[in-house]
């Protein structure tokens, strides 16, 4: 693994920048190459073939830029892909799910998990697994909330419409009695603010982009392949709607985003 590479990292649109925006803090020295699939979102309607298809793609772009890692920031995609993805490359590949389930495993008081995330994510039940493989005692409730991520999109963060969105979504976790849960969409974090106000302040709230990071840098040390150049020049790339991605990666990350390249991602 040549450790001046850069870390090739994806996502169905632009929520995969909350995990970009953790690793330039956790391991700022890292290059990084984004893909973000905005032409064919959401991913979480659709179905596993797809996904999975969908993402080999997308790999076979970042591999031709000689990335050394990959990591999957994509929830749906973790939850369908990861293992596929990582059974046919052979450099690592770092999904957000089991970092983020670790997590609320750790924080947990009461043993009463809640799991929020797209219909893909939630119907794959991949949260659940991972949480009871740690505990087997943990209660884990798990609610879709499709309309959050067109929401990120829109930009409407603090929107009167998004706490009612929300208050409907979360009503039913609410009945159960969590002390925590887990932003299973990595859209999700952009709506933090938001979602602890509705949820309660009582609840914690798990951002897998974090740990996610951390587990990026634990492997990267592992494999003695953290970048020893300290002047990373990032690169991003989307299917569609350069401009206004740019735009949107501007209010997040803590650098500047200089351009931003349309590709078509169907051709690989």
């Amino acid at each position: 693994m040549e450790s001046n590479a850069p870390i090739g990292v994806f996502d169905s649109g632009v929520g995969g920048l909350t995990v970009v925006r953790e690793i330039m803090r956790q391991i700022p020295g890292e290059e990084i190459i984004y893909f973000g699939d905005t032409a064919r979102l959401p991913y979480g309607s659709k179905s596993k073939e797809t996904i999975i298809g969908f993402s080999r793609q997308i790999v076979k772009f970042l591999r031709t830029k000689e990335v050394k890692a990959i990591v999957i920031a994509c929830n749906t995609a973790s939850a369908f892909a990861l293992e596929t993805i990582s059974q046919e490359n052979e450099i690592p590949v770092v999904g957000v799910v089991g970092p983020g389930a670790k997590v609320a495993v750790e924080a947990t008081k009461n043993g009463k998990i809640g799991v929020i995330g797209t219909f893909g994510t939630v119907n794959s039940n991949i949260y659940t697994q991972y949480i009871r493989d740690i505990n087997a005692d943990i209660q884990v409730f798990s609610k879709a909330c499709p309309l959050f991520v067109p929401l990120v999109e829109e930009g409407w963060l603090y929107d009167p419409v998004t706490i009612e969105v929300a208050e409907r979504y979360f009503s039913e976790l609410k009945s159960y009695g969590i002390d925590t849960m887990v932003l299973g969409c990595t859209h999700y974090p952009l709506l933090r603010h938001t979602l602890q106000k509705v949820i309660g302040e009582e609840v914690t709230l798990v951002n897998p982009a974090y740990e996610t990071a951390i587990s990026l840098k634990r492997v990267l040390q592992e494999n003695n392949a953290l970048r020893k150049d300290a002047l990373p020049e990032h690169q991003f790339y989307v299917s569609d709607g350069a401009e206004r991605f740019q735009s949107f990666a501007n209010t997040i990350l803590p650098c500047r985003v200089i351009e931003t390249t349309d590709i078509n991602i169907e051709k690989y």
